[in-house]
């Protein structure tokens, strides 16, 4: 099933966060969002987000490792860019929109078209 085909979950808002190293909505640094999303995969991470909502860890199919996987969804959480809860042994991770907004307002809109257009312009060199 495609990414955008799933209907969306919507993460409770007062959940706990799993890890105690995503950091406060106030204490989110504009250098650590952009050094994290400086990264493709990050980048795909992000966008996936942005359409879903929230996925489970293991719903994020990505080209490395799950060891290298877990590398990058901790660079987000750290970074602030991510929620992650867990609800018995499974984690499930949702993009702190609302904070990154509160914080800098218009940052993911602006980053998430121009990923888009990044991606695109991969897609149509690659082809040719």
């Amino acid at each position: 099933m495609s990414p955008s085909a799933r209907t969306p979950v919507v993460p409770p808002a007062d959940s706990p966060p799993a890890d105690a190293d995503q950091p406060d909505t106030a204490d989110l640094c504009l250098g650590a969002l952009l050094q994290a999303f400086s990264e493709p995969l990050r980048q795909h991470i992000v966008r996936r987000l942005a359409v879903e909502l929230e996925v489970g860890c293991g719903d994020i199919e990505l080209p490395v490792t799950r060891a290298t996987g877990s590398y990058h969804f901790r660079i987000l959480r750290q970074a602030g860019w991510t929620h992650t809860r867990r609800i018995g042994r499974e984690r499930y991770i949702s993009l702190r929109s609302a904070d990154i907004e509160e914080r800098f307002p218009g940052l993911l809109p602006a980053l998430l078209k121009a990923a888009e257009a990044d991606e695109a312009r991969r897609r149509g060199r690659s082809r040719g």
